[in-house]
C-alpha cells in the first residue's frame, strides 16, 4: 500500500524555500523502483540518486534526493513515495528539441545563427529548457546588436510534438542599422572638438560611411577610440587626462545612437629632466642618445615609449634578450613639470640554443630556415629576429608568422627560438579580365604556384589577350639555387602585338623567345640581377604601314633574331609594397645585344620612387623614370623597341604613345630617349582614413620622348596636373584620373579623364 508522497516543485530548487515535505517515518530501503522514464537511462537515475538499497531513508534524504535529480536538468517533476520497504521514484522528463526553424534572417546566415544557438547549448537533440531558450533569444539579439541592429525583434514559438518533443521557431525582424547621429565630447577645452572627432574611428554618417560603416556603434570600437583620445592628450602634455564616463543613448525607434564622452583634461606638463641610470652596459652616453624626449619639451607619451623601446631594442641587438627598461616619473603639480629617470637593467647575455619550426605541414623546414637571420648557438640578436619575421612574411606563403623566445629552464643564459607559421594556399588559377582605355579589354588566364610542393620554387603559366597584345608565357624561378640566396629563373613566351590599336603605327609584330636570369643578394635590401635572352621577331605590314617600318624591313628584313644580356641593381626600402608611405624603390639596369644577333643595340633604364611621409598616412611621391637606347657597330636601334609616354601610368591627360615625334600618318613613333617625372601627394579618402585599399592624390606630371638623333630639350616636355583615385579592389587595381594638360602640341591627343581596370599587360 502506497503511503504519504513527497512532492517538490522545480521552482523550489532556485531561490525559493523548498516546499514542505509530507512527514515520513524513517525506514530502511530494501528496493528502489523508478517510473516515468522514456529516454533517460535507468542507471543515470541511480547514479545521481544519493540513497542506495540498505540505507536509512528519512525527510532529509528525501529533500536531498529530489534536489539531486532536479539538478541533472533532465526532469520537469520528481515525486518520491514509499511503498512498504520500497522507495518509488516517479519522474516527468523534460522534452527534447526535435527541430529548429529560423524565419526572417537576411543579415546573418542560418548556419551562423545555429552556431550562436549551439554556443548557448540550444540545438536539435538537446533537452528543452525555458531558461536556455531565453538565453538563446538574448544571444541572437546580441549578434544583431554587434552589427548595429538595435531595433531587432526576436520571437520564439514552442510547439509540442509527439513522444515528448518540441519544435522551436525563431521569427526575426532584423530592423534597420542604428546610425550614430551625434558624438559629444564634454570637457574638451584645449583642442577643438572637431579635431578630436577626426582622431576617432567612429563617426556620424557621411558620404562614405556606406562603405566604411564607421557610423555603426560598437562597444569595442568605442573603447579603442577612448584610448586614441587618451593617447592624443598624453602625446601633447596632458599627463592627468582622464575619461570620466561615457553615455550611449538610443532613440525610441532604436535606429539612432547618441554618444557622450565626458573628459577631464588637467594641466599641460613639460619635461624638466630626463636621465638614464642603471647598468647601461653600452655606456650612458650611447643610450642617452636614443632618448627622443628632451628637457624643456612638452611631455609626449609616444616619445617616452619610443625612447624606452629603443633602449630595450638596442640592448637586445647586443644579446640582452630580457632587458628591463622602466621610466619612473617625478611629477611637480605646482610647476606642471615632470622629470623622468629611466632605469636600465640589461640582465645577462643570452644565446639561442635551438630553433624550433612548427605549423609547416606543406612547406619544408629548409625553406623557412634559410630565411632566418638568427642562427642556432649564436648570441641573441633582436634585430635579426625582427628581420627573420619580415623575410618570412615577404615569402607570402603564410597567413601568420609568430616568433617567440622561450627561456631554457636549466640554462638561464639560453633561449629557444620558436617559429610558428600558419600556411595559406599559394596556388592560384585565375580567369579574369581588365580594361584600359589604351589596351582595350584584356582577358587573362593564369595558373601559378608560388610554393611548389613546399619547395619554395615558383612557376606560372599565363595567357592574356587584348586588342593590342596577345601574350602566352611560362616561367619558373628557384629563389635559392645556392644557400646564399642566389636565384635562377627561366621564362618562355610568345607575344603578338598590333600597335595600330594604340595609334602608334600601322603594322604588327609576332615574337617568341626565352630568357634565363640570375639574382645575387648584396644586402638585406639590395640585389643584383643578370640575365641572358633570345628572341625572334617577325614584322607584318599593310598598305598603310609608315615608311620607317618599310625602310627598316628593306635594310634588315622582316624577321630578326637577337641575343641579349642584361644587368640591373635594385634597392627596396619601402614600408609596404601595396600601400607605401615611406622609403624608396630604386632600379638601375641595362640590356645589350651580344654577338650572333641580327641587330646591335643597347638600352639603359633608371627608375626611382621616393615616398616622403608628410603627416599621418599622407605622403609625397616623387617618381623619375628615364630610358635611353641606341645602336652600336653601325647597326640600327629597332623602332619596335622604342619608349612611349602618356596614359594613366605615365603622363596623365595624354593618350598612350602620342607624346613625342609622329610619323607621316600622324601616329606616335616613340623614341629612343624617355623622361617621365611625377610629383604626387597621396592621402586617404576623407572618412576612410584607416582603409589601406584606396587612395586619393593630387599630381603634377611631366614627360617627353625624343627620337634618335634628337637631343632632349625642356621645350619638348609635356605637362599635366590633376587628381587621381586608386582602389586595390577584389578584381584587381582600379585607377582613375582627371588631368589638365599643359603645353600640349597641336598633334598631341589629350584626354582629361582616363581609367584602367585590372592589371593590363
Amino acid at each position: 500500500m502506497k503511503l504519504k508522497p513527497l512532492h517538490l516543485l522545480l521552482a523550489a530548487m532556485f531561490g525559493s524555500t523548498l516546499a514542505a515535505a509530507w512527514a515520513i517515518d524513517p525506514f530502511t530501503v530494501r528496493d528502489i523502483r523508478v517510473e516515468g522514464l522514456q529516454r533517460t537511462d535507468l542507471g543515470t537515475v541511480f547514479n545521481y540518486l544519493p540513497v542506495k538499497v540498505g540505507e536509512r531513508f528519512d525527510d532529509g534524504r528525501a529533500t536531498e534526493s529530489i534536489k539531486a535529480l532536479f539538478a541533472t536538468g533532465f526532469f520537469e517533476d520528481v515525486r518520491i513515495e514509499r511503498d512498504g520497504e520500497t522507495l518509488l521514484v516517479t519522474v516527468q522528463e523534460r522534452p527534447t528539441i526535435a527541430q529548429i526553424n529560423i524565419n526572417g534572417a537576411k543579415l546573418l546566415e542560418k548556419d551562423q545563427i545555429r552556431q550562436a544557438l549551439r554556443g548557448q547549448n540550444f540545438a536539435e537533440g538537446r533537452i528543452f529548457e525555458q531558461g536556455v531558450l531565453d538565453a538563446a533569444v538574448n544571444e541572437l539579439k546580441q549578434q544583431y546588436y554587434a552589427r548595429g541592429r538595435y531595433s531587432v525583434i526576436v520571437k520564439a514559438q514552442v510547439t509540442k510534438l509527439e513522444r515528448n518533443r518540441v519544435g522551436v521557431q525563431f521569427d526575426i525582424a532584423e530592423g534597420e542599422v542604428a546610425r550614430i547621429e551625434r558624438i559629444n565630447i564634454v570637457g574638451a577645452k584645449a583642442f577643438e572638438e572637431d579635431d578630436l572627432l577626426q582622431e576617432m574611428a567612429l563617426t556620424t554618417s557621411n558620404w562614405m560611411t556606406w562603405y566604411t560603416r564607421s557610423d555603426q556603434y560598437s562597444k569595442p570600437k568605442l573603447q579603442a577610440d577612448l584610448e586614441v583620445l587618451r593617447s592624443y592628450y598624453l602625446d601633447r602634455g596632458y599627463l592627468e587626462f582622464n575619461v570620466d564616463s561615457t553615455q550611449v543613448a538610443i532613440s525610441e525607434d532604436r535606429e539612432s545612437v547618441y554618444l557622450t564622452i565626458n573628459v577631464s583634461e588637467g594641466a599641460q606638463y613639460s619635461v624638466s629632466d630626463v636621465k638614464v641610470v642603471g647598468e647601461t652596459v653600452l655606456g650612458q652616453q650611447a643610450l642617452q642618445e636614443l632618448v627622443e624626449i628632451k628637457a624643456g619639451e612638452i611631455f609626449s607619451r609616444q616619445k617616452l615609449n619610443k625612447s624606452t623601446a629603443a633602449i630595450a631594442d638596442r640592448l637586445g641587438d647586443e644579446g640582452y634578450a630580457f632587458a628591463n627598461v622602466n621610466a619612473v616619473p617625478q611629477i611637480d603639480k605646482e610647476k606642471h613639470t615632470v622629470a623622468f629617470t629611466i632605469y636600465v637593467d640589461p640582465g645577462r647575455k643570452v644565446y639561442v640554443r635551438r630553433i624550433n619550426v612548427s605549423g609547416n605541414n606543406l612547406t619544408r623546414d629548409e625553406v623557412i630556415r634559410r630565411e632566418l637571420r638568427q642562427l642556432e648557438s649564436a648570441q641573441y640578436d633582436g634585430s635579426k629576429i625582427k628581420r627573420s619575421r619580415q623575410r618570412l612574411n615577404q615569402l607570402d606563403y603564410f597567413g601568420e608568422v609568430n616568433i617567440d623566445t622561450a627561456p631554457v629552464s636549466d640554462a638561464p643564459d639560453q633561449v629557444d627560438m620558436n617559429v610558428s607559421v600558419t600556411e595559406k594556399k599559394t596556388g592560384q588559377f585565375n580567369i579574369g579580365a581588365g580594361y584600359g582605355q589604351s589596351e582595350g579589354v584584356v582577358f587573362v588566364l593564369s595558373l601559378s604556384q608560388n610554393n611548389f610542393l613546399g619547395s619554395g620554387k615558383q612557376f606560372s603559366g599565363e595567357f592574356n589577350n587584348s586588342s593590342a597584345n596577345k601574350v602566352y608565357s611560362f616561367s619558373l624561378l628557384e629563389p635559392y639555387m645556392t644557400p646564399d640566396g642566389v636565384s635562377v629563373g627561366y621564362n618562355l613566351y610568345r607575344r603578338d602585338t598590333d600597335p595600330s590599336e594604340l595609334d602608334i603605327g600601322d603594322y604588327s609584330t609576332s615574337a617568341y623567345g626565352g630568357s634565363v636570369r640570375f639574382g645575387f643578394p648584396t644586402s638585406e635590401t639590395n640585389r643584383i640581377n643578370f640575365g641572358l635572352s633570345a628572341e625572334t621577331l617577325k614584322l607584318q605590314t599593310t598598305s598603310d604601314s609608315p615608311n620607317r617600318v618599310l625602310e627598316f624591313i628593306d635594310r634588315h628584313g622582316a624577321t630578326n633574331s637577337t641575343f641579349g644580356a642584361s644587368l640591373s641593381w635594385s634597392r627596396d626600402t619601402r614600408d609596404s609594397a601595396a600601400y607605401p608611405t615611406r622609403g624608396m624603390l630604386t632600379t638601375v639596369g641595362g640590356e645589350i645585344t651580344i654577338p650572333g644577333s641580327d641587330l646591335d643595340y643597347y638600352k639603359f633604364n633608371f627608375s626611382n620612387q621616393l615616398f616622403i611621409p608628410i603627416w599621418g598616412n599622407t605622403s609625397l611621391l616623387w617618381n623619375i623614370d628615364v630610358g635611353w637606347g641606341d645602336q652600336y657597330n653601325n647597326s640600327e636601334f629597332p623602332f619596335y623597341k622604342n619608349y612611349y609616354a602618356g596614359g594613366v601610368s605615365s603622363v596623365r591627360g595624354y593618350d598612350y604613345g602620342t607624346i613625342g615625334p609622329k610619323d607621316e600618318n600622324g601616329d606616335g613613333m616613340g623614341g629612343n630617349k624617355k623622361l617621365v617625372n611625377n610629383f604626387e601627394l597621396l592621402f586617404p579618402i576623407p572618412g576612410m582614413k584607416d582603409d589601406k585599399s584606396t587612395r586619393l592624390s593630387v599630381f603634377a606630371d611631366a614627360g617627353g620622348i625624343w627620337a634618335s638623333g634628337t637631343d632632349p630639350a625642356v621645350d619638348d616636355l609635356r605637362y599635366s596636373a590633376g587628381v587621381a583615385f586608386t582602389w586595390i579592389s577584389p578584381i584587381g587595381p582600379i585607377k582613375l584620373s582627371w588631368a589638365k594638360p599643359f603645353r600640349a602640341k597641336d598633334d598631341d591627343e589629350t584626354k582629361g579623364f582616363q581609367f584602367q581596370l585590372g592589371n593590363v599587360f
